[in-house]
Parts: C-alpha cells; structure tokens; sequence
C-alpha cells in the first residue's frame, strides 16, 4: 500500500490557453464503480424474475380460430411448414417431461433417479434457473437427455408482444448455449396443458414459435405434481391406460419436489417391467435429435452471459454479506456513541468536576495563516477577547494576499507575526512552536473564531499531568446554507459524539485543526507536527497516544469555522482528510502491537478509527443501492418502512448530539435531505481516497476559498483580553 503526498507548489500555466477538461482518473474510476455495482445488482434481479417479470395468466378464450386437427392430435405440435402437424408417442413409449429447472436441490436427485433406471426425459429450462445453475443443464445433455425452452423468466406468452416472445426465446437459448453448448428446436409455452385446450390466444403464439423454428410441446398426462397429492397418486396421473404412448408433465423446480422423486423412483421399475420405454422425444419419435452445437462468436457469447450471471450472483452475495457488515457496524457505533456520550456527559457535568487545581499560567495560540486576508482579522480579534492570558503567534505561510500586513495593522496587545517562505501547515506549527514563550501551546485555522471562554475552558484539562493534548469542541460558523446545516449536523453529531466516545476509550484519533492545544513536552517527545500526511492533526494524536500521554476532550471550549459553500470545495477537503486518515493509519501501523499503557490507542483506537472512519463509510453505500434497487423492484413497501427506521435511527443520535451541545434542533429538518445526497458525495470522496491509497497517488494541498462570513462571537471585541490575569489597555 503506497501513500505518498507532495507539498503544494506552483503549478504551470496552460499552454495555448484554453484546454479540454478531462474526467480525473480517480474521479472516473469510483463513477464506474458504482455503475458496475450497479449493474450487477440489476443483472442478478433480472435472472432472479425480480426485473421485467411477468406473472399474469390469460383467462380462457374461444377456440374456433385453433385447426380441430390441432386440437384433436397429440402433444407434439409442429407449425413451422405451411401446414401444422401434430404428432403422437408411439404407444409403449413415455416421454417424461419436467418444467420451470434446473433446481439445485431437486433436479439433482430427479437426474440420479433416472440414471438409475437407463430412463431419458426432457427438461423444458427456463432462461433464469439455467443461467444460475448451468452445471445442471450441461449435466443433462452429457447423460443423454433432451433440452427445451420454458421462457427466460415464465410469463404467459399470450398476453406478450412478438418482441418479447423474441426476447425470451433469445435470452434462454444464450443461458442454454452458455450452459451446454447446444441449440434446441424444442419449446413449451408456460401455462400449457393439452392440445385440446389450445384456444385462439394461445393458438397464434404456437404458429408465431413455430415461424422461429421451434416445435412446441405440450402434454397427455398431467401428474400435477405441484399440489404434492401424494406418490400414489402422481404415478397414477402419470401412468397412461391401455399401452398408449404419453408425454407426461412433471416438475423438477419450483418448490419441495420429494414427492416427484419417490413417484420416479417407484413408476420407472414398475413400468418398464410392463413394457415401457423412457425415451426423451425424438428418442421416442425416432425422428433427429433437437439439439444442435454452437460454435464461435455465438459460443463465447453464451459462456460470457453464463460467466456474468454468476458474478452477479456471487458478487450479490458478497454485497448482502457487506450489507450485514455495515449494518452491524452502524448499529454499534450508534450504540457505542449514545451510551458513552452519555457516560462522558454524566462524568464531565458532575457537581464539583475538575481535572485538577485551575490553569490559570499564560499559553501560547498559535494561527497558521495561508492567504487568509478575508478570515484573519475575525480570528485575532476573537482571540484578544480571550479570559484566559496568551500570547498570538501568526504563522503568515508565504502568504501573496497580504495577510501579515492586515494583522500587523490591527495593533492589538501580545499579537505577533512571524514571516515564513510557503512551506505547509506543518512547518508552520513547528515554526509556532519554536517561537513560543509558554509551555501549553494551543493551535487553530485561520479561518477559525474561539468564543472569549474557548482558551480557558481547553487548558484546563492539564492540570493533569498525564494529559498531553486536549480537543476542542469544532463548529460550524456559517451553518445559514443548506450545505453548511449539513456539515453542521456532521460536526455535532458525527466529530463530537465520536470525541465524547473515544475520550471516555481512552483512545481519541484526532484533535480537530480548529481547536486543539498540547503540553510543549508531548510536542518535542514525538518530534512536532509531521508533513508525512495530510492529516498532520490526526498523525500528531496518534504519536502522542503511541508515547503514553492521555488525550481528552473539553465540551465547552468552542471553536467557530468557516465550512466549505461549494460541492467542490468540500470535495477537496474532505477528500484531504479521508486520504491523510489513511495516511495516518497506515503510518500507525505498527500501533497494533505496542505494548504497556501506550498499547491501549494500537488495541482499541486504531481498530475502531479504521472500523468507523474507513471501512463502514466505504461500505455504507450498499446501504442505498439496496435502498434504490428495493424502491425500484420491490419489495417498496419493506424497503421504505426498513430505510425510514434507520433514518429514525440516525435522527434520534443527532437529536441527543444536538442537546448535549446545546444547540436548536432546527437543522435537523434537513437530516433525511442529507442522508440522500449528501453522504453520497462523502461515499464516493471516500471511495476515491482508497483508490488514490491503493494506486500511491500523489494528493496536493488544495487551498479553500474562503469568505470570512465567520464572525466573532457578539460581546467578544467589548471584553478586555488578560494576560498574567491581568487586563490590558
């Protein structure tokens, strides 16, 4: 697994101005992914007779238009001269016939009771069973029995057009021909009985088969099987009276056939000892075999439609194996986070809570800006109001907008620039870093407010000395757009409830960029902020976990950011943070057989972040395609009923993340909007993550647009800012 990334740089100007926008492979590749996904959750329902099906039967009709020589004759009708035939079994001989195969259970065992008794027979095939369970039919023909045509998927033919009558003679011939390698001549239309019963809608359907060069089969003996009325009375509906020759109907499909097998079992002895012969139909009328082999184009095309069939069938059931998978997962994070959050609440709330005696010592913020010029001056300012004492490091990344020079010109108390060449964030932090005066060092975005409380209520937590870094409460600051209400259900339901759940694991994966602070000596111990990922603040939790520190989160330390406003631009960030997890995870492999107190983030932590954050996203599409494909064919009424209750699911977590944030439960109005399409677009950012893992694909820093619409929190500016406790001018 190769991961690599590369810091951003200058990129080249088009040549010839202008140049043909192209699909990025990685965005191309995650498109045709679920395009084959589905495509084979349609192939399987179309062999299932979920797609396309047709289960109406055609009432009786008048019978004037059938020929009487037709409806006077026998079971074998041949219409494909320009005079219509009927033909009879000779007597002595029994053509045994079974419909709606191969079974997988049944046809089997009818196939050992006939090789048992040297008896021949002929399975009229449907196109769908074929197609699913080719080694029967091929079975079939290499011990000697005949195959016909049943459909593909059993409709009444009399109620279908001429090109759906095409279409369901063509689809079973190319399951036959995929299965067995043969053609045959031989058909019988579903719902058939016997000749006499030909009327003037079944009737042309006959002529219309016969004009495609097949011979259609009906029956003389109808075992009706299919009611189980029990073994005696199967072979006494099967056995014809007198000696006379018979077509006899059975089944070998289509549900609990043991009945069917015993009668075989017990008839073929019985018979033959009274004369019979068990021939399948040109056998029994010496007349040329039905089948016929197929060679070249039309050969590899049978054997690519049977090879696709059973991807689709076995891929299906890898989908519903994942679906479980998912499913579990779902549930238990859901599970986990409601009764943990609640945990972490409880502890947390408590009269008389604290981490320690109060930290009241300065620290250090530290605000990595990049072209920030429309943010950074809303950040500083919500920092001078901080309650707490601390000094503000500006980081100015190489900036071309003249972010420096905007602070500089504010003139506020304990704020101080320092000038970088482009460099990343990472260099930036460390840059901070080496010019802080405190030993608590708290980090932010720069398109990031902190409420007056933000700072104070975040270092208190070190008046553990065990705690190494603490993380903060992230939200979203422009949340007035429907795009930013879905981020914002996001972050309080999905970032802090997972926070409040991994603190009280003892195992938290990630202290947010927009707010998070870290004892200095945790920082040098691992060796500062690392660019081996894009997700430097995930990389630095995991390594300071790995080093034996605690890592908690405080509630109330509040952080307001500038969300992405544009499909595109979340795009990008979220693709950043879903392939520098991976980075991170990968980089924190070796986490898994850590031992002593620093083993527990490689026991617990590292499964769960790669269960949650990684595995169950990418799997939770399945979700939804189960979700269209039910809505499309069925079962609508089950898949609605099923997706509203894990959208009831998902819609009480928010609503407990939303009160214990304390927030107005408004936005949820837009919780089921969200799940349709928003997390769509998290799916496939994702999906398009892994490929660009699995591939070792380089990903660039790609820096969001922003707008400064994130202001400070009302009555921050009017408060003076502290530092050493004390006020200043």
């Amino acid at each position: 697994m190769a991961i690599r990334t590369s810091r951003p740089g200058p990129q080249a100007p088009a040549r010839g101005g202008s140049r043909r926008r192209r699909v990025p492979l990685r965005l191309l590749v995650p498109l045709l992914f679920l395009i084959a996904l589905m495509a084979m959750l349609l192939l399987r329902g179309y062999v299932h007779s979920e797609i396309l099906a047709d289960h109406r039967i055609s009432p009786e009709a008048a019978a004037d238009k059938v020929p009487d020589e037709i409806k006077d004759g026998g079971p074998v009708i041949d219409t494909r001269g320009d005079k219509p035939q009927s033909l009879t079994i000779p007597d002595g001989r029994m053509v045994l016939t079974f419909d709606d195969g191969p079974d997988p259970e049944w046809t089997p065992k009818v196939l050992d009771v006939l090789k048992k008794h040297d008896a021949h027979a002929v399975f009229f095939v449907t196109g769908t069973m074929a197609s699913r369970y080719p080694d029967l039919v091929e079975r079939m023909v290499e011990e000697g029995h005949e195959v016909g045509l049943h459909t593909f998927n059993h409709p009444d033919l009399s109620l279908q057009s001429k090109d759906r009558i095409d279409w369901e003679l063509s689809q079973t011939q190319l399951a036959l021909t995929g299965a067995a390698g043969v053609r045959t001549s031989l058909f019988r239309p579903p719902y058939s009985s016997q000749a006499a019963a030909m009327d003037n809608k079944s009737w042309p359907v006959t002529e219309y088969i016969g004009d495609r060069g097949y011979i259609t089969v009906v029956n003389t003996a109808d075992s009706e099987d299919w009611r189980k009325p029990g073994v005696l009375e199967i072979i006494r509906r099967s056995t014809p009276k007198d000696g006379k020759g018979a077509v006899v109907l059975m089944h070998d499909s289509g549900g609990d056939r043991h009945q069917t097998v015993q009668a075989l079992d017990r008839m073929l002895p019985d018979l033959k000892e009274k004369g019979y012969e068990f021939d399948n139909l040109t056998e029994a009328l010496d007349a040329p075999s039905a089948h016929s082999p197929v060679t070249g184009v039309e050969l590899w095309k049978g054997k690519a439609w049977v090879f696709l069939v059973q991807a689709s069938d076995k891929i299906t059931g890898v989908l519903v194996v994942g679906l479980a998978i998912v499913g579990f997962l779902v549930i238990a994070r859901f599970v986990m986070m409601l009764v943990l959050s609640a945990v972490h609440a409880r502890k947390v709330r408590r009269r008389g809570f604290a981490w320690g005696p109060p930290v009241t010592e300065p620290v250090s913020v530290l605000v990595p800006a990049y072209n920030e010029a429309k943010c950074i001056e809303n950040t500083v300012r919500s920092l001078v109001a901080s309650d707490h004492p601390i000094e503000i490091i500006v980081i100015d990344d190489g900036s071309t907008d003249g972010t420096a020079r905007i602070v500089e010109s504010l003139g506020l108390p304990n704020v101080r620039v320092v000038r970088q060449l482009n460099a990343g964030k990472p260099a930036a932090l460390n840059r901070g870093v080496a010019n802080a005066r405190y030993d608590i060092i708290v980090m932010m975005d720069g398109d990031t407010v902190f409420e007056p409380t933000t700072v104070r209520e975040l270092v208190q937590p070190f008046a553990d000395p065990r705690v190494g870094a603490v993380a903060g409460n992230a939200k979203v600051g422009n949340k007035d757009k429907l795009i930013g209400a879905w981020q914002h259900i996001e972050y309080v339901m999905g970032f802090n409830l997972d926070r409040r759940m991994y603190d009280v694991l003892q195992c938290m994966p990630t202290i947010p960029g927009a707010v998070g602070a870290f004892r200095r000596s945790a920082l040098e111990r691992v060796g500062g902020m690392s660019d081996d990922t894009l997700a430097e603040d995930t990389d630095i939790t995991m390594a300071i976990h790995r080093d034996g520190w605690k890592v908690v989160y405080a509630e109330n330390a509040r952080a307001w950011t500038e969300a992405p406003e544009t499909v595109q631009q979340l795009w990008s960030q979220r693709y950043r943070w879903s392939y520098g997890t991976m980075q991170a995870i990968w980089k924190h492999r070796r986490a898994l057989v850590d031992r002593g107190p620093s083993g527990r983030f490689g026991r617990v932590g590292l499964p769960f972040v790669s269960l949650f954050m990684v595995v169950a996203p990418l799997l939770a599409p399945l979700i939804d395609v189960f979700l269209i494909y039910g809505l499309v064919f069925g079962p609508t009424g089950k898949t609605i009923l099923a997706w509203f209750g894990v959208l009831a699911i998902q819609a009480a977590c928010a609503a407990y993340a939303f009160v214990l944030d304390r927030e107005k439960l408004t936005p949820l109005l837009s919780l089921p909007l969200q799940q349709i399409l928003y997390r769509q677009l998290m799916y496939v950012v994702l999906l398009q993550s892994w490929i660009t893992a699995l591939t070792g694909g380089r990903l660039r820093w790609q820096k969001l647009r922003r707008k400064g619409g994130v202001q400070a929190p009302p009555g921050a500016a009017a408060q003076p800012p502290l530092v050493d406790g004390r006020p200043v001018a």
